[in-house]
């Protein structure tokens, strides 16, 4: 297992990092199997394991944290805070309040008294990003997190925030963790970009696209996702027509490369060189397996070339695929006078 260097944090990351949002009744509620799985990954050579609060209400943390006790200082553990936890509306978001809380909400489930890479899951509409960014730096200082990022902001919030962070003196996200996969393409016109213009490192997520790309005989065939997302599912969709007929060819071309099409997914991230560390993410062991056995496989200039011509650079096949909030767009009361 190869590592990179996590923008310029000076933290050492394997090229792959294990997702754990299938830990848990979300997806696997076998709590000894999950432990288990996770130990695999880091015997593999995987040092970088990344969850949420959020995931299966606190449940993929508990996880986690039985499965790095006693190779605690092995692991870099990466979480984030964002999204609702119970009815209570302070208990969410970005503000000063929830964030002080929801740390120590992590680090008792995960059995440590630090976090590595502490996340806001998504930009705040409701909440300065200078009070974000105080609270965050305040848990920094308190020795409770080493290093800070963002998930799924799109760019415009990058730099915004990259900005907040010099004028006020406040610690400033170091990563970002963006949805990319050979169908969701769309960062690379500008997320990407300015990730490398501010140094920032990129660990990017659902590298399968929702199952899509796993190598199913019925790629539309996810469980987890269907639950979830139903819409990446819906064949009535003129664009995951358009969808199923690019896995179709990119199916082909792994063949012709030969590498199984979750290898050709994964590869295909990690040849971007913003990109640092890639999520991967299994429910089961023999998932995690075969993702596992092709770890360092490095496609030819000639097979990119060919993914660009299936999927064109900087655009995503079928838009909605992103699971990007927008209000501005969303919210009509917004865009209404």
């Amino acid at each position: 297992m190869r590592h990179r260097v996590l923008g310029t944090t000076g933290i050492s990351v394997s090229e792959f990092a294990l997702g754990a949002m299938t830990f848990g009744s979300f997806a696997n509620a076998d709590h000894d199997e999950s432990v288990e799985m996770i130990r695999t990954a880091l015997d593999a050579g995987i040092n970088f394991i990344d969850t949420a609060d959020v995931y299966s209400d606190g449940e993929s943390e508990q996880i986690v944290g039985k499965a790095i006790k006693g190779r605690r200082d092995e692991v870099v553990v990466a979480t984030k805070f964002y999204f609702p936890m119970g009815d209570d509306p302070n208990r969410r978001g970005g503000s000063a309040r929830w964030i002080k809380q929801a740390v120590e909400d992590s680090l008792r489930r995960l059995g440590t008294d630090h976090i590595d890479l502490y996340q806001m899951h998504r930009p705040d509409e409701h909440t300065d990003i200078d009070d974000s960014l105080a609270a965050l730096t305040d848990l920094v200082r308190a020795g409770k997190v080493r290093t800070i990022g963002s998930s799924t902001f799109p760019a415009s919030e990058i730099v915004e925030a990259q900005w907040a962070a010099e004028k006020r003196g406040h610690q400033r996200f170091r990563t970002e963790q963006p949805q990319y996969s050979l169908l969701v393409r769309g960062i690379e016109a500008d997320v990407l970009p300015t990730l490398q213009r501010h140094g920032m490192g990129a660990l990017t997520w659902s590298p399968l696209s929702g199952g899509w790309l796993s190598g199913r005989a019925d790629p539309t065939d996810g469980a987890a996702g269907r639950r979830a997302w139903a819409g990446m599912y819906d064949m009535t969709d003129p664009a995951n027509e358009a969808k199923l007929a690019a896995v179709r060819q990119l199916t082909a071309l792994a063949a012709e490369a030969g590498v199984p099409l979750p290898t050709l997914a994964t590869a295909f991230v990690l040849a971007h060189p913003a990109v640092t560390s890639v999520i991967i993410g299994a429910s089961k062991p023999h998932h995690l397996t075969t993702l596992l056995d092709h770890a360092g496989t490095v496609l030819s200039e000639d097979v990119l070339d060919r993914i660009d011509e299936i999927v064109p650079p900087g655009t995503n096949v079928r838009q909605n695929d992103t699971f990007a909030t927008t209000p501005a767009v969303q919210d009509k009361r917004l865009r209404r006078r």
